[in-house]
């Protein structure tokens, strides 16, 4: 299996590598899956809404 790595901005602006992408979406999907939450990751924290979602599914794609 391959996983995808990538880097994002967490709320603060700080760099955080998502280790496998692919699983960190399904994790947004199933628990932050309408609506605004915040995700709290390793100490990274991001707001989680329709267009953080779009983000990271468009990430995805690439």
């Amino acid at each position: 299996m391959v996983y995808r790595k990538v880097t994002i901005k967490d709320n603060n602006g700080d760099d955080y590598v998502v280790a496998d992408l692919e699983a960190f979406l399904k994790h947004l999907l199933d628990y932050h899956f309408s609506g605004t939450s915040l995700h709290e990751e390793k100490g990274h924290y991001f707001t989680v809404n329709d267009a953080f979602r779009n983000m990271i599914e468009s990430l995805l794609k690439e």
